[in-house]
């Protein structure tokens, strides 16, 4: 049985990559009955690393076969959403688009994700994370005042700004339709998502106290109270010590007596002040740091790397990570006191649960 708090919700997800098989994640971590539409395989397991193709089945289809789009229209008459990642028309070519689609369940939430959105000059075009991100004012913001931008990996564009944006729109619609209301089309815009994220920045630029010069904001770097610096033995810590009350204690367990330090939000001091805080922090280890200031409110942590996050005592006191066959991996989030999420199962191999679902979901060929 599925388990979470969408145990009885049925997704339908047509296979993509990045972000679309990571909003099927949350989904199905969620106790959704997520199955994810592939091209026909050989039915195989799929591998364990394949961390974001957990917890949902696979059925193998040929779109090309109007037999096969006949077969996806079934379940997609059944299903309380489904969730795509292509181009702006493909579906509609495969004969599965929004029309179709609603046309059959008037109730179905049609989740559609790109990067630039279903309209707009760029919606034809070609493009990834950092380029949907880079037209928001987001990326510009990030990286070395006398340098170039620099990517956040892919969080802020895939992630942040794709498939948590559409799996929030997602679970709205539905609530709507449960509610009384009618299908829709739910569209995605990796570059909308981005830009939505940015919402503080533009009010802190509006307000006068954010520029577009990098790392000379309190956030990205600019103030010596927030920013990461790196410790005697090589690694790194973290200092968020913005309000008066903790930048106080940072002094304190730091030893920053010098007055100059009076001046906390004096920008044209924050250079200065950050180089006499590099030059502090590197006279001690991490460790050594971390017997100082981790658990005062001091606002601090250690930066950690993904070898060594999963051990890390406050992670493993909540479970954040799990291991499955070998695999370490975030464990389901967020989480819920009366229907707790769970990994739902393995990912699936090309068309490893075609019978099996389409015996579960009533659907003959």
């Amino acid at each position: 049985m599925a388990q979470g708090p969408l145990a009885g919700v049925k997704i339908v997800e047509f296979a993509g990559i990045g972000p679309g098989p990571f909003c099927g994640m949350l989904l199905s971590d969620m106790g959704a009955d997520v199955i994810r539409i592939d091209r026909p395989g050989n039915g195989k397991p799929g591998r364990a690393e394949d961390v974001v193709g957990r917890g949902r089945r696979s059925i193998g289809l040929n779109l090309k076969d109007p037999a096969d789009v006949e077969v996806a229209l079934k379940l997609i008459a059944q299903a309380d959403a489904l969730i795509e990642g292509f181009r702006p028309g493909v579906m509609e070519r495969n004969g599965l688009g929004p029309d179709v689609a609603l046309a059959r369940n008037p109730r179905l939430v049609y989740g559609r994700m790109t990067g630039w959105g279903q309209t707009g000059a760029l919606s034809h075009s070609a493009g990834h994370d950092l380029n949907y991100i880079a037209i928001t004012g987001a990326l510009h913001a990030m990286g070395d005042g006398d340098g170039r931008p620099r990517p956040p990996l892919n969080l802020v564009g895939d992630y942040g700004g794709g498939a948590l944006y559409l799996a929030m729109g997602v679970l709205a619609a539905i609530i709507n339709v449960k509610n009384g209301g009618k299908g829709q089309v739910i569209d995605v815009a990796m570059s909308d998502g981005a830009a939505s994220l940015t919402a503080m920045f533009w009010g802190m630029r509006a307000m006068g106290v954010w520029t577009d010069e990098r790392e000379a904001n309190m956030l990205d770097g600019g103030a010596h109270f927030y920013d990461t610096y790196e410790t005697k033995d090589g690694k790194w810590i973290s200092l968020g010590s913005i309000e008066p009350q903790f930048y106080a204690i940072l002094r304190e367990k730091a030893g920053l007596t010098d007055p100059a330090f009076d001046a906390q939000m004096d920008r044209s001091k924050w250079p200065e002040l950050k180089q006499k805080v590099m030059a502090v922090i590197k006279t001690k280890t991490q460790a050594e740091w971390n017997t100082i200031m981790e658990g005062t409110d001091i606002c601090y942590a250690p930066v950690l790397s993904m070898a060594d996050a999963p051990a890390y005592r406050h992670n493993v006191d909540r479970g954040t990570f799990v291991e499955i066959e070998g695999v370490v991996q975030p464990a389901p989030a967020p989480r819920f006191s009366a229907t707790p999420g769970a990994i739902q199962g393995r990912p699936p191999g090309l068309g490893e649960h075609t019978e099996a679902i389409l015996r579960d979901w009533g659907v003959s060929r």
